[in-house]
Protein backbone atom coordinates (compact mmCIF):
# COMPACT_ATOMS: atom_id res chain seq x y z
CA UNK A 1 0.00 0.00 0.00
CA UNK A 2 1.43 2.92 -0.87
CA UNK A 3 1.58 6.33 1.70
CA UNK A 4 -1.57 7.79 2.31
CA UNK A 5 -1.81 8.72 6.06
CA UNK A 6 -0.11 11.86 7.58
CA UNK A 7 -0.28 11.59 11.40
CA UNK A 8 -0.21 13.96 13.73
CA UNK A 9 0.51 13.62 17.34
CA UNK A 10 0.75 15.47 20.69
CA UNK A 11 4.27 16.04 21.95
CA UNK A 12 5.88 16.67 25.05
CA UNK A 13 8.71 14.84 25.01
CA UNK A 14 11.02 12.01 23.15
CA UNK A 15 9.72 9.57 25.76
CA UNK A 16 6.33 10.41 25.88
CA UNK A 17 6.22 9.95 21.84
CA UNK A 18 9.26 7.40 20.94
CA UNK A 19 7.18 4.33 21.15
CA UNK A 20 3.87 5.72 19.22
CA UNK A 21 6.12 7.14 16.66
CA UNK A 22 7.93 3.76 16.16
CA UNK A 23 4.89 2.29 15.42
CA UNK A 24 4.06 4.83 13.06
CA UNK A 25 7.25 4.66 11.31
CA UNK A 26 7.15 0.96 10.44
CA UNK A 27 3.96 1.15 8.73
CA UNK A 28 4.44 1.67 4.76
CA UNK A 29 0.79 3.79 4.66
CA UNK A 30 2.28 6.78 6.67
CA UNK A 31 3.59 9.41 4.86
CA UNK A 32 4.77 12.41 7.48
CA UNK A 33 4.40 12.33 11.10
CA UNK A 34 3.77 15.72 12.76
CA UNK A 35 4.86 16.25 16.38
CA UNK A 36 2.01 18.78 17.83
CA UNK A 37 4.16 20.47 20.96
CA UNK A 38 3.29 23.78 22.74
CA UNK A 39 6.66 23.82 23.51
CA UNK A 40 8.89 26.43 21.51
CA UNK A 41 11.99 25.09 22.18
CA UNK A 42 11.29 21.34 21.51
CA UNK A 43 13.28 19.21 19.50
CA UNK A 44 12.32 17.01 16.93
CA UNK A 45 12.75 13.28 16.62
CA UNK A 46 14.16 12.01 13.49
CA UNK A 47 11.91 11.70 10.38
CA UNK A 48 9.49 14.05 12.38
CA UNK A 49 8.27 17.32 12.21
CA UNK A 50 7.67 19.57 14.92
CA UNK A 51 4.49 22.09 14.36
CA UNK A 52 4.12 24.61 17.32
CA UNK A 53 0.51 24.97 18.50
CA UNK A 54 -1.32 26.75 21.69
CA UNK A 55 -2.56 23.90 22.04
CA UNK A 56 -4.57 20.53 20.49
CA UNK A 57 -7.94 22.24 20.94
CA UNK A 58 -7.46 25.70 19.35
CA UNK A 59 -8.45 26.40 15.96
CA UNK A 60 -5.22 27.78 14.68
CA UNK A 61 -4.24 23.68 15.43
CA UNK A 62 -6.37 22.80 13.34
CA UNK A 63 -5.66 25.34 10.44
CA UNK A 64 -2.00 23.77 10.78
CA UNK A 65 -3.16 20.20 10.39
CA UNK A 66 -4.86 21.69 7.26
CA UNK A 67 -2.33 23.18 5.72
CA UNK A 68 -0.05 19.85 6.01
CA UNK A 69 -2.04 17.48 5.03
CA UNK A 70 -1.53 16.66 1.84
CA UNK A 71 -1.60 13.06 1.62
CA UNK A 72 -5.10 11.69 1.21
CA UNK A 73 -6.13 11.06 4.93
CA UNK A 74 -5.05 12.79 8.08
CA UNK A 75 -4.55 10.91 11.31
CA UNK A 76 -5.11 12.71 14.78
CA UNK A 77 -4.19 11.51 18.08
CA UNK A 78 -5.47 12.94 20.72
CA UNK A 79 -3.88 11.74 23.75
CA UNK A 80 -0.67 12.19 24.95
CA UNK A 81 0.04 8.47 25.71
CA UNK A 82 1.56 5.84 24.24
CA UNK A 83 -0.54 4.49 21.16
CA UNK A 84 -0.37 0.70 19.74
CA UNK A 85 -1.81 0.13 16.68
CA UNK A 86 -2.86 -3.66 16.17
CA UNK A 87 -1.50 -5.60 13.20
CA UNK A 88 -2.50 -3.96 9.38
CA UNK A 89 -4.78 -1.77 11.81
CA UNK A 90 -4.42 1.47 9.99
CA UNK A 91 -4.10 -0.21 6.61
CA UNK A 92 -8.23 -1.34 7.83
CA UNK A 93 -8.99 2.40 8.75
CA UNK A 94 -8.07 3.50 5.34
CA UNK A 95 -9.45 0.53 3.27
CA UNK A 96 -13.28 1.31 4.93
CA UNK A 97 -12.74 4.79 4.73
CA UNK A 98 -12.67 4.39 0.73
CA UNK A 99 -14.93 1.60 0.60
CA UNK A 100 -17.79 3.37 2.54
CA UNK A 101 -16.31 7.07 1.25
CA UNK A 102 -16.41 7.87 5.30
CA UNK A 103 -15.08 12.04 5.88
CA UNK A 104 -14.03 10.18 9.09
CA UNK A 105 -13.59 6.74 11.38
CA UNK A 106 -13.02 5.69 14.00
CA UNK A 107 -12.65 2.57 16.29
CA UNK A 108 -13.44 0.43 18.63
CA UNK A 109 -9.97 -0.20 20.70
CA UNK A 110 -8.12 -1.97 23.69
CA UNK A 111 -7.20 0.45 27.15
CA UNK A 112 -4.96 0.02 29.42
CA UNK A 113 -5.71 0.95 32.95
CA UNK A 114 -3.02 0.26 35.74
CA UNK A 115 -0.93 -2.10 33.87
CA UNK A 116 -4.24 -4.37 32.80
CA UNK A 117 -5.62 -4.07 28.79
CA UNK A 118 -9.32 -4.49 28.68
CA UNK A 119 -11.72 -3.96 25.81
CA UNK A 120 -13.13 -0.24 24.91
CA UNK A 121 -16.08 -0.96 22.89
CA UNK A 122 -17.09 2.54 21.51
CA UNK A 123 -20.60 3.46 19.87
CA UNK A 124 -21.89 4.86 16.46
CA UNK A 125 -22.67 8.09 15.47
CA UNK A 126 -25.95 9.56 14.43
CA UNK A 127 -27.07 13.47 13.52
CA UNK A 128 -28.07 13.37 17.36
CA UNK A 129 -24.39 12.75 18.69
CA UNK A 130 -24.09 16.05 19.29
CA UNK A 131 -22.76 15.28 22.97
CA UNK A 132 -18.99 17.26 23.10
CA UNK A 133 -17.90 14.84 25.36
CA UNK A 134 -18.65 12.05 23.19
CA UNK A 135 -16.23 9.18 23.20
CA UNK A 136 -14.34 8.29 19.44
CA UNK A 137 -11.61 6.94 21.14
CA UNK A 138 -8.14 8.59 20.79
CA UNK A 139 -7.58 7.85 17.00
CA UNK A 140 -9.73 10.08 14.04
CA UNK A 141 -8.76 9.38 10.65
CA UNK A 142 -9.97 12.13 8.60
CA UNK A 143 -10.13 11.71 5.03
CA UNK A 144 -8.07 14.86 4.32
CA UNK A 145 -10.08 16.84 1.91
CA UNK A 146 -13.42 16.56 3.93
CA UNK A 147 -10.99 18.09 7.16
CA UNK A 148 -9.72 20.79 5.07
CA UNK A 149 -13.13 21.69 3.92
CA UNK A 150 -14.32 21.75 7.37
CA UNK A 151 -11.79 24.04 8.47
CA UNK A 152 -11.79 26.37 5.83
CA UNK A 153 -15.46 27.21 6.91
CA UNK A 154 -14.36 27.56 10.23
CA UNK A 155 -15.83 30.90 11.30
CA UNK A 156 -14.52 31.86 14.85
CA UNK A 157 -11.14 31.03 16.65
CA UNK A 158 -11.72 28.68 20.37
CA UNK A 159 -9.16 28.26 22.74
CA UNK A 160 -10.89 24.76 23.74
CA UNK A 161 -13.86 23.66 21.33
CA UNK A 162 -11.85 23.05 17.83
CA UNK A 163 -11.76 19.32 17.61
CA UNK A 164 -15.86 19.40 18.41
CA UNK A 165 -16.17 22.46 15.89
CA UNK A 166 -14.26 20.25 13.28
CA UNK A 167 -16.12 16.68 13.96
CA UNK A 168 -19.55 18.66 14.00
CA UNK A 169 -18.32 21.07 10.10
CA UNK A 170 -17.43 17.45 9.06
CA UNK A 171 -20.52 15.71 9.82
CA UNK A 172 -22.57 18.19 7.73
CA UNK A 173 -20.90 17.23 4.51
CA UNK A 174 -20.22 13.36 5.43
CA UNK A 175 -20.32 10.48 7.73
CA UNK A 176 -18.51 9.63 10.89
CA UNK A 177 -17.93 5.95 10.66
CA UNK A 178 -17.85 3.53 13.72
CA UNK A 179 -16.20 0.40 12.94
CA UNK A 180 -17.20 -1.87 15.02
CA UNK A 181 -13.12 -3.86 15.76
CA UNK A 182 -10.42 -3.01 18.04
CA UNK A 183 -7.73 -1.98 15.97
CA UNK A 184 -5.35 -0.34 18.69
CA UNK A 185 -4.57 -0.12 22.13
CA UNK A 186 -4.53 3.38 24.03
CA UNK A 187 -3.41 4.21 28.06
CA UNK A 188 -6.52 5.38 29.92
CA UNK A 189 -5.34 7.64 32.89
CA UNK A 190 -8.91 9.02 33.60
CA UNK A 191 -9.65 5.68 35.89
CA UNK A 192 -12.68 7.69 37.81
CA UNK A 193 -16.10 5.95 38.31
CA UNK A 194 -18.62 6.33 35.80
CA UNK A 195 -20.75 7.98 38.54
CA UNK A 196 -17.76 10.87 38.57
CA UNK A 197 -17.12 11.61 35.42
CA UNK A 198 -20.85 12.26 34.17
CA UNK A 199 -20.80 16.00 35.99
CA UNK A 200 -17.58 17.11 34.19
CA UNK A 201 -19.78 19.15 31.71
CA UNK A 202 -21.42 21.17 34.69
CA UNK A 203 -18.31 21.64 36.79
CA UNK A 204 -17.60 25.35 37.12
CA UNK A 205 -14.13 25.29 36.35
CA UNK A 206 -15.31 24.25 32.59
CA UNK A 207 -17.34 26.89 32.61
CA UNK A 208 -14.90 28.73 29.72
CA UNK A 209 -15.14 25.60 27.78
CA UNK A 210 -18.78 24.88 27.54
CA UNK A 211 -19.61 28.57 26.34
CA UNK A 212 -17.08 27.51 23.55
CA UNK A 213 -19.24 23.93 22.79
CA UNK A 214 -22.32 26.03 23.05
CA UNK A 215 -21.27 28.72 20.58
CA UNK A 216 -20.12 25.86 18.15
CA UNK A 217 -23.18 23.70 18.27
CA UNK A 218 -25.33 26.89 17.99
CA UNK A 219 -23.61 27.71 15.16
CA UNK A 220 -23.88 23.87 13.75
CA UNK A 221 -27.29 24.16 14.55
CA UNK A 222 -27.84 27.24 12.50
CA UNK A 223 -26.19 25.79 9.86
CA UNK A 224 -28.03 22.81 9.60
CA UNK A 225 -31.31 24.21 10.18
CA UNK A 226 -32.34 22.68 13.55
CA UNK A 227 -32.06 26.39 15.61
CA UNK A 228 -34.77 27.35 16.92
CA UNK A 229 -35.22 31.03 18.25
CA UNK A 230 -36.23 31.90 21.63
CA UNK A 231 -39.81 32.44 20.85
CA UNK A 232 -42.02 29.98 23.06
CA UNK A 233 -46.05 29.23 23.40
CA UNK A 234 -47.99 31.07 25.88
CA UNK A 235 -49.64 29.28 28.50
CA UNK A 236 -52.94 30.08 30.49
CA UNK A 237 -52.77 28.38 33.71
CA UNK A 238 -56.29 29.21 34.62
CA UNK A 239 -57.67 27.35 31.74
CA UNK A 240 -57.63 23.88 34.01
CA UNK A 241 -59.34 22.75 36.96
CA UNK A 242 -57.56 20.65 39.94
CA UNK A 243 -58.55 19.86 43.16
CA UNK A 244 -54.43 20.26 44.12
CA UNK A 245 -52.30 22.94 42.95
CA UNK A 246 -48.96 20.32 42.84
CA UNK A 247 -48.01 16.51 43.25
CA UNK A 248 -44.85 15.67 43.77
CA UNK A 249 -44.02 11.95 41.99
CA UNK A 250 -41.53 9.55 43.55
CA UNK A 251 -41.11 6.52 41.57
CA UNK A 252 -39.62 4.06 43.76
CA UNK A 253 -38.18 0.26 43.45
CA UNK A 254 -36.25 -1.28 46.40
CA UNK A 255 -34.87 2.03 48.27
CA UNK A 256 -35.36 1.18 51.90
CA UNK A 257 -32.68 3.03 53.54
CA UNK A 258 -33.69 6.38 51.65
CA UNK A 259 -37.53 6.07 50.87
CA UNK A 260 -38.52 7.72 53.88
CA UNK A 261 -36.00 10.21 54.25
CA UNK A 262 -37.69 11.76 51.00
CA UNK A 263 -40.89 11.48 51.74
CA UNK A 264 -39.90 13.18 55.18
CA UNK A 265 -38.91 16.10 52.81
CA UNK A 266 -41.85 16.35 51.16
CA UNK A 267 -44.52 16.37 53.82
CA UNK A 268 -42.92 19.07 55.97
CA UNK A 269 -43.70 21.69 52.55
CA UNK A 270 -44.53 24.81 53.80
CA UNK A 271 -46.84 26.07 50.91
CA UNK A 272 -49.70 28.72 50.33
CA UNK A 273 -51.88 26.40 47.94
CA UNK A 274 -53.27 22.49 48.55
CA UNK A 275 -50.46 19.98 47.25
CA UNK A 276 -50.21 16.02 47.86
CA UNK A 277 -47.63 13.48 47.51
CA UNK A 278 -47.63 10.18 45.27
CA UNK A 279 -45.50 7.60 45.64
CA UNK A 280 -45.10 5.06 42.56
CA UNK A 281 -44.33 1.74 44.59
CA UNK A 282 -42.81 -0.71 41.46
CA UNK A 283 -43.38 -3.56 43.40
CA UNK A 284 -40.52 -3.42 45.96
CA UNK A 285 -39.02 -6.32 47.72
CA UNK A 286 -36.90 -5.23 50.08
CA UNK A 287 -39.57 -3.05 52.78
CA UNK A 288 -39.62 -0.32 50.66
CA UNK A 289 -43.50 -0.82 50.99
CA UNK A 290 -43.83 -0.96 54.55
CA UNK A 291 -41.76 2.06 54.84
CA UNK A 292 -44.12 4.26 52.44
CA UNK A 293 -47.24 2.87 54.95
CA UNK A 294 -45.86 4.37 57.47
CA UNK A 295 -46.60 7.90 56.27
CA UNK A 296 -49.93 6.34 55.91
CA UNK A 297 -51.56 8.97 58.53
CA UNK A 298 -50.74 11.79 56.76
CA UNK A 299 -53.87 12.13 53.97
CA UNK A 300 -51.94 13.73 51.35
CA UNK A 301 -49.56 10.36 50.62
CA UNK A 302 -51.16 8.35 47.77
CA UNK A 303 -49.15 5.01 47.45
CA UNK A 304 -49.62 3.59 44.51
CA UNK A 305 -48.66 -0.36 43.32
CA UNK A 306 -49.55 -0.58 39.25
CA UNK A 307 -50.78 -3.40 38.58
CA UNK A 308 -48.61 -3.68 35.78
CA UNK A 309 -45.04 -5.12 35.85
CA UNK A 310 -43.52 -3.68 32.78
CA UNK A 311 -43.18 -0.31 33.91
CA UNK A 312 -39.97 1.71 33.62
CA UNK A 313 -39.45 4.89 36.46
CA UNK A 314 -41.03 6.73 32.78
CA UNK A 315 -44.01 4.16 33.06
CA UNK A 316 -44.35 4.97 36.73
CA UNK A 317 -44.35 8.77 35.97
CA UNK A 318 -46.98 8.60 33.54
CA UNK A 319 -49.02 6.18 36.37
CA UNK A 320 -48.79 9.24 38.95
CA UNK A 321 -49.04 11.70 36.21
CA UNK A 322 -52.66 10.43 34.76
CA UNK A 323 -53.96 9.87 38.54
CA UNK A 324 -56.91 11.87 39.19
CA UNK A 325 -55.53 13.02 41.80
CA UNK A 326 -52.44 14.94 40.61
CA UNK A 327 -52.29 18.22 40.76
CA UNK A 328 -51.58 21.23 38.15
CA UNK A 329 -48.06 20.73 38.58
CA UNK A 330 -45.74 17.72 39.04
CA UNK A 331 -43.04 17.75 40.70
CA UNK A 332 -39.74 15.59 40.35
CA UNK A 333 -37.80 13.38 43.36
CA UNK A 334 -35.82 10.53 43.40
CA UNK A 335 -36.21 8.17 45.70
CA UNK A 336 -32.47 8.60 46.89
CA UNK A 337 -32.61 12.32 47.13
CA UNK A 338 -34.52 14.85 49.24
CA UNK A 339 -35.48 18.64 49.18
CA UNK A 340 -33.04 21.50 50.41
CA UNK A 341 -35.85 22.73 52.52
CA UNK A 342 -39.32 23.56 53.16
CA UNK A 343 -39.96 25.98 50.83
CA UNK A 344 -38.37 23.99 47.60
CA UNK A 345 -42.17 23.44 46.39
CA UNK A 346 -43.67 26.60 46.82
CA UNK A 347 -40.26 27.90 44.87
CA UNK A 348 -41.30 25.88 42.34
CA UNK A 349 -44.93 26.64 41.91
CA UNK A 350 -44.21 30.22 41.79
CA UNK A 351 -41.82 30.27 38.79
CA UNK A 352 -43.99 28.00 36.52
CA UNK A 353 -46.09 31.58 37.19
CA UNK A 354 -43.87 34.00 37.36
CA UNK A 355 -41.91 33.01 34.13
CA UNK A 356 -45.02 31.60 32.29
CA UNK A 357 -43.08 28.05 31.37
CA UNK A 358 -44.30 24.87 30.78
CA UNK A 359 -41.34 23.22 32.88
CA UNK A 360 -39.08 24.39 35.81
CA UNK A 361 -35.48 22.90 36.18
CA UNK A 362 -34.08 23.49 39.62
CA UNK A 363 -30.55 23.76 41.42
CA UNK A 364 -29.01 20.87 43.02
CA UNK A 365 -25.89 19.83 45.56
CA UNK A 366 -24.16 17.01 45.33
CA UNK A 367 -23.95 14.90 48.67
CA UNK A 368 -22.77 11.99 49.81
CA UNK A 369 -25.35 9.68 51.87
CA UNK A 370 -24.96 11.26 54.84
CA UNK A 371 -26.14 15.19 52.87
CA UNK A 372 -22.18 16.11 53.37
CA UNK A 373 -21.18 18.34 50.05
CA UNK A 374 -18.98 16.06 47.68
CA UNK A 375 -17.57 17.57 44.61
CA UNK A 376 -18.20 19.33 42.15
CA UNK A 377 -20.48 20.82 44.34
CA UNK A 378 -23.59 22.80 43.63
CA UNK A 379 -25.10 22.23 39.91
CA UNK A 380 -27.07 24.97 38.52
CA UNK A 381 -26.74 24.03 35.11
CA UNK A 382 -26.39 27.37 33.35
CA UNK A 383 -26.62 26.36 30.23
CA UNK A 384 -30.28 26.86 30.35
CA UNK A 385 -30.68 30.41 29.23
CA UNK A 386 -34.12 31.55 28.26
CA UNK A 387 -32.04 32.84 25.11
CA UNK A 388 -30.63 29.34 23.89
CA UNK A 389 -31.01 27.34 26.30
CA UNK A 390 -33.29 24.55 24.14
CA UNK A 391 -30.95 24.66 21.52
CA UNK A 392 -27.89 24.02 23.51
CA UNK A 393 -29.88 21.04 25.82
CA UNK A 394 -29.19 18.92 22.35
CA UNK A 395 -25.72 19.23 23.59
CA UNK A 396 -25.52 18.36 27.31
CA UNK A 397 -26.44 15.36 28.98
CA UNK A 398 -28.80 16.26 31.66
CA UNK A 399 -31.16 18.98 32.93
CA UNK A 400 -30.72 19.59 36.26
CA UNK A 401 -33.13 18.79 39.45
CA UNK A 402 -35.61 19.52 40.97
CA UNK A 403 -37.44 19.00 37.24
CA UNK A 404 -41.23 20.14 37.26
CA UNK A 405 -44.03 19.64 35.08
CA UNK A 406 -46.97 21.79 33.53
CA UNK A 407 -49.59 18.74 34.14
CA UNK A 408 -51.99 19.26 31.24
CA UNK A 409 -49.14 19.32 28.78
CA UNK A 410 -47.48 16.16 30.54
CA UNK A 411 -50.30 14.50 29.70
CA UNK A 412 -49.97 15.32 26.21
CA UNK A 413 -46.81 14.38 25.60
CA UNK A 414 -46.29 11.08 27.61
CA UNK A 415 -43.23 10.12 29.63
CA UNK A 416 -41.06 7.38 27.42
CA UNK A 417 -41.63 4.30 29.83
CA UNK A 418 -37.74 3.71 30.40
CA UNK A 419 -35.83 3.98 33.47
CA UNK A 420 -33.03 6.42 31.91
CA UNK A 421 -33.01 9.33 30.01
CA UNK A 422 -37.03 9.37 30.34
CA UNK A 423 -36.43 13.03 31.97
CA UNK A 424 -34.04 14.35 29.00
CA UNK A 425 -36.74 13.12 26.76
CA UNK A 426 -39.58 15.13 28.26
CA UNK A 427 -37.01 18.25 28.45
CA UNK A 428 -35.99 18.33 25.07
CA UNK A 429 -39.42 17.87 23.51
CA UNK A 430 -41.47 20.33 25.61
CA UNK A 431 -38.68 22.87 24.85
CA UNK A 432 -39.46 22.54 21.42
CA UNK A 433 -42.54 25.04 22.15
CA UNK A 434 -42.01 26.50 25.61
CA UNK A 435 -40.00 28.09 27.60
CA UNK A 436 -38.49 26.16 30.60
CA UNK A 437 -38.09 27.88 33.66
CA UNK A 438 -35.31 28.31 35.81
CA UNK A 439 -34.39 28.22 39.67
CA UNK A 440 -30.89 29.18 40.44
CA UNK A 441 -31.72 28.48 44.63
CA UNK A 442 -30.05 25.04 45.98
CA UNK A 443 -33.81 22.95 45.94
CA UNK A 444 -31.93 19.97 45.96
CA UNK A 445 -29.92 17.37 47.72
CA UNK A 446 -28.75 14.40 44.94
CA UNK A 447 -26.57 11.57 47.33
CA UNK A 448 -24.55 9.55 45.66
CA UNK A 449 -24.07 6.56 47.08
CA UNK A 450 -22.81 2.85 45.49
CA UNK A 451 -26.79 2.14 45.36
CA UNK A 452 -27.24 4.71 42.94
CA UNK A 453 -27.85 3.52 39.38
CA UNK A 454 -25.36 5.55 37.65
CA UNK A 455 -22.92 5.11 40.21
CA UNK A 456 -20.24 2.86 38.61
CA UNK A 457 -21.68 1.56 35.07
CA UNK A 458 -19.64 -0.57 33.04
CA UNK A 459 -18.95 0.35 29.78
CA UNK A 460 -21.78 -2.02 27.92
CA UNK A 461 -24.29 -0.16 29.94
CA UNK A 462 -22.55 3.10 29.53
CA UNK A 463 -22.50 3.16 26.08
CA UNK A 464 -26.25 1.56 25.62
CA UNK A 465 -27.63 4.69 27.94
CA UNK A 466 -24.81 7.14 25.73
CA UNK A 467 -27.14 5.19 22.36
CA UNK A 468 -29.95 6.09 23.90
CA UNK A 469 -29.91 9.54 24.52
CA UNK A 470 -28.47 9.89 21.05
CA UNK A 471 -31.20 8.98 19.78
CA UNK A 472 -33.15 10.78 21.86
CA UNK A 473 -30.92 13.94 20.22
CA UNK A 474 -31.36 12.55 16.88
CA UNK A 475 -35.30 12.39 17.04
CA UNK A 476 -35.62 15.69 18.28
CA UNK A 477 -33.21 17.21 15.61
CA UNK A 478 -35.14 15.75 13.32
CA UNK A 479 -38.70 17.46 14.26
CA UNK A 480 -36.97 20.82 15.03
CA UNK A 481 -35.60 20.60 11.53
CA UNK A 482 -39.01 19.65 10.10
CA UNK A 483 -40.95 22.81 12.59
CA UNK A 484 -38.66 25.22 10.82
CA UNK A 485 -39.38 24.01 7.21
CA UNK A 486 -42.99 24.23 7.72
CA UNK A 487 -42.58 27.68 8.64
CA UNK A 488 -40.91 28.76 5.23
Amino acid sequence: MSSKVNCFIPYQDEVQVKETVKGLKENSSVSKIYLLSVNPEAKPLEGCEIVHVESMKCTPAMRKIAERSDAEFTLIYTKESTLELGMFALERMVKLAGDSSAAMVYSDHYQVIDGKRSACPVITYQSGSLRDDFNFGSVLLYRASALKDAVSRMQTDYKFASLYDLRLKVSQKGELVHINEYLYTEVEQDTRKSGEKIFDYVDPKNRGVQIEMEAACTEHLKEIGGYLEPKFKHIEFSENNFEYEASVIIPVYNRIKTVKDAIASVLKQKTSFKFNLIVIDNHSTDGTFEAIEEFAGDQRLIHLVPERNDLGIGGCWNAGVHHPKCGKFAVQLDSDDIYSDENTLQKVVDSFYAQNCAMVVGTYMMTNFNMEMIAPGIIDHKEWTPENGRNNALRINGLGAPRAFYTPVLREIKVPNTSYGEDYALGLNISREYQIGRIYDVLYHCRRWDGNSDAALDIVKMNAHNTYKDRIRTWELQARISLNKNKR
